[in-house]
């Protein structure tokens, strides 16, 4: 017998709410630690949320619990037993199931055969006549009503989401990981969702780990929350002792928390407009319909068919770093892919220096827009191409990198050996395909090709995400640069440190929204973390 085999075979066979406890657990990722020494406990029968900004280390943690990764250091016990969970099987075999963030349905199949699917023990030949009799009796004791005839790819993205969590309550699971359930579900269907799933536990059916941004849906029904920040369990309580406001401050840390000093008034006054903090219709005034970027009622689709950025409007003066913040998943990736001609705009319109933007090629060489996204090696590279291939990708067809419908690659090269000794970059040679260097010297080299010139606008999205600190001090040294010479700056960003050090201002992005704004001088923590987690 194999040993995972022999592991699931020797596995109890209980039933109803499991314990769940973590003991000192950690995850390294080479030198990046993931999870650091957490230890939780989530008594049966219970819903337990899990809160923090992206990168705390949530799914890390509950992925260990399903299998899907081992913990480096640490214990996972169920029931008080410790278990070495190797892989989702094993997961399954103690009763753990886990609805994912993303949607794991057969579209083209039926309800029906989804949920034979979830069994993962569909027989060669299947009596459907008794199959179906069988999941229209477990229908009836579910909370949701699907055909079971009707297809994932006819459905909403809500019955979607309810398609989930039934695959996942015909397997009978002991503890239910819930990721984001309600990210695509209106108000009224998350209502719905999480009451049934309160029931479910609170009968002793099944203990619940939820992890969540929302927190008005942590406050109305878990019972008990965790917080995670940078990796650390840094804040568990009951539900009725705590509040948002608590909860905000244990998310994004006290402002002793912040990787270094936030610069004083002087250092971040802008120099154009020093009324800045006056607010947006200050702002527009001052700038007399010139204002480098306008984005009026802009609506943007998601990749499940619901809308992710909701009549959404901003601006941004010259001179001024806008920040947005908000918890992943909010809109802010669609609002970039947006602006940067990555993803359809179903409404709304964009303007630089009073002229639309649609965001083609053409526009962002007439109107100086520049942009560094999230994961440039997948959105800003080809990464089998040269460090000077990647660097001549914005004017390689221009002089004077290319004349009389000639490309000169050795101006490429030439102008690449420049900004790799300009920007730091540590490569092998202007030769080496940008892929072979690290992320950080990845990012310069986008920073070099991106920063080259006269800017009117940069679009910069969570800009330094997982890189050192050499690297986030030069990033955000240039971004600043960018300011001080008159450029706009919309700086997107998950992280609050990074925004109350850089920005001027700052709004909060919320279910595809702006719901707040602040000039950053006066920016409390506490008050953006309950906007954040739609608390306010």
């Amino acid at each position: 017998m194999s040993g995972a085999a022999a592991t699931i075979g020797s596995l109890p066979r209980a039933s109803g709410a499991l314990a769940l406890d973590t003991y000192r657990m950690s995850m390294r990722f080479g030198g990046f630690t993931a999870l650091d020494g957490v230890s939780m406990k989530v008594a049966p029968g219970t819903v337990h949320a899990l809160l923090g900004e992206n990168g705390a280390g949530k799914s890390t943690l509950v992925k260990c619990v399903a299998g899907f990764q081992r913990p480096s250091e640490g214990s996972i016990l169920i029931d008080g037993r410790e278990q070495s969970i190797d892989n989702p099987v094993v997961a399954r075999a103690l009763g753990i199931g886990m609805v994912y963030q993303h949607f794991t349905l057969a579209p083209g199949m039926t309800v029906a055969e989804n949920l034979l699917l979830a069994g993962g023990k569909t027989p060669a030949v299947i009596d459907w006549k008794t199959k179906r009799a069988e999941l229209e009796a477990f229908l009836q004791t579910t909370p949701f009503r699907l055909a079971l005839g009707a297809r994932p790819i006819d459905m909403a993205a809500g019955e979607k989401q309810k398609l989930e969590l039934l695959k996942q309550l015909y397997l009978k699971p002991r503890l239910l990981i819930l990721d984001e359930p309600t990210s695509v579900l209106t108000p009224q269907e998350a209502d719905e969702v999480l009451g049934h799933v309160r029931d479910f536990a609170r009968a002793g059916n099944c203990t619940v780990l939820i992890i969540t941004h929302k927190f008005r849906e942590v406050m109305a029904y878990a019972d008990d929350v965790t917080v995670l920040r940078r990796g650390k369990a840094v804040h568990t309580t009951s539900v009725p002792a705590t509040d948002p406001a608590r909860l905000a401050q244990a998310m994004v840390g006290d402002a002793t928390a912040a990787s270094g000093p936030a610069p004083g008034p002087s250092s971040k006054q802008n120099v154009l407009f020093p009324h800045i903090a006056l607010g947006l219709s200050a702002i527009k005034n001052v700038a007399n319909g010139l204002l480098p970027l306008e984005v009026n009622n802009l609506s943007v689709m998601g990749d499940r068919g619901t809308l992710a950025v909701r009549e959404l409007s901003l601006s941004v003066a010259l001179g001024e770093i806008l920040g947005i913040a908000g918890v992943s998943g909010n809109g802010q990736r669609e609002l970039v892919e947006a602006l940067v001609g990555q993803r359809a705009r179903a409404a709304g319109s964009v303007w630089v220096k009073s002229q639309p933007y649609a965001a083609t090629r053409e526009e962002n060489h007439g109107l100086k827009v520049r942009s560094l996204p999230e994961e440039p090696l997948r959105n800003a590279c080809v990464g089998d191409l040269s460090v000077a291939e990647n660097m001549a990708l914005r004017d390689f067809d221009r002089p004077p990198l290319c004349a009389g419908g000639r490309l000169r690659f050795g101006r490429w090269r030439s102008r690449a050996r420049e900004w790799i000794a300009s920007y730091g970059i540590k490569t092998q040679g202007e030769n080496a395909p940008i892929r072979s260097l690290s992320g950080g010297n990845v990012q310069r080299a986008v920073l070099a090709r991106e920063l080259h010139g006269e800017i009117n606008v940069l679009i910069a999205a969570n800009p330094v995400f997982g890189l050192d600190f050499a690297a986030v001090r030069e990033i955000h040294t240039r971004l600043r640069g960018v300011a001080q010479q008159g450029g706009a700056v919309l700086l997107i960003s998950e992280d609050l440190d990074e925004l109350l050090e850089l920005a001027d201002r700052i709004v909060v992005m919320s279910e595809g929204r702006i719901v707040f704004e602040t000039p950053a001088s006066g920016a409390e923590r506490q008050v953006l973390g309950a906007h954040m987690g739609g608390g306010r």
